[in-house]
């Protein structure tokens, strides 16, 4: 069994409950056992144009599920949550759900449609903060540091709050 970690986002319609929802159908695939989860984080839109926050959350798993498979069932929960891809453009935008595979066992993988480590988890206050509270002494293994040490190096983190609290960044 491979432990897996994933990241939850929502910036669209009822947020926390997207994210839950989420989490739910995660839970429910076969192969799939979640875990344990961070607390949700409010963060503030990463690299895109939008005035809506996100609700962000990372969600630690054991699957039997090779990585492309879950791949492509993270896909279809956003498709079934309503995520909607412009398939034209580069562009973040708003989405219902969206699930990143940040960490799968220690692997390094670099395919075509999936790379893992996730390319910008070490740039971004709302995969990192949630991590910090799972997983702080994890060694990424391209990077060869700490989720500690790869929070510290932010030079500039995006506002991150615990669901209605500020959390120090």
């Amino acid at each position: 069994m491979a432990i897996v970690y994933l990241s939850l986002g929502s910036n669209s319609g009822d947020r926390i409950g997207y994210v839950q929802q989420a989490t739910s159908l995660l839970s429910a695939l076969e192969g799939v056992n979640v875990i344990r989860t961070s607390a949700f984080y409010e963060t503030e839109p990463w690299n895109m144009n939008s005035e809506i926050w996100f609700v962000n959350a990372v969600v630690e798993v054991k699957t039997t599920l090779s990585p492309q498979q879950l791949l492509h069932e993270c896909q279809r929960i956003e498709n079934q949550l309503g995520r909607k891809r412009c398939e034209n453009t580069k562009e973040y935008s708003d989405r219902t759900i969206d699930i990143d595979i940040l960490f799968y066992n220690k692997d390094i993988i670099n395919e075509e449609n999936l790379t893992i480590p996730h390319k910008y988890l070490h740039l971004r206050a709302f995969t990192l903060v949630p991590l910090l509270e799972l997983i702080p002494n994890f060694e990424h293994p391209v990077l060869h540091k700490t989720i500690s040490e790869l929070h510290n190096d932010l030079e500039n983190p995006e506002m991150v709050f615990l669901y209605g609290t500020r959390v120090e960044i």
